[in-house]
């Protein structure tokens, strides 16, 4: 059986954590930052883990060997 392919723009948006959790960086902090409350940016910049079943096993099957 051949190599199987990664997609890479899932790859680089997400990782799977040694518990095999989906964890990713939130959007939204990258340009108008100034109409945003402080707190909101603050918390912008701590990962997340993503909480749905369906969706944690569609990141997994585009991330063969992550």
């Amino acid at each position: 059986m051949g190599k199987l392919k990664t997609k890479r723009g899932v790859a680089k948006r997400f990782r799977i954590t040694k518990k095999g959790k989906v964890k990713y960086s939130p959007g939204g902090k990258s340009h108008l930052a100034s109409s945003k409350k402080t707190k909101k940016i603050r918390n912008l910049r701590r990962r997340r883990t993503l909480a749905g079943k369906k969706e944690v096993r569609f990141i997994k099957s585009m991330l063969p060997y992550g």
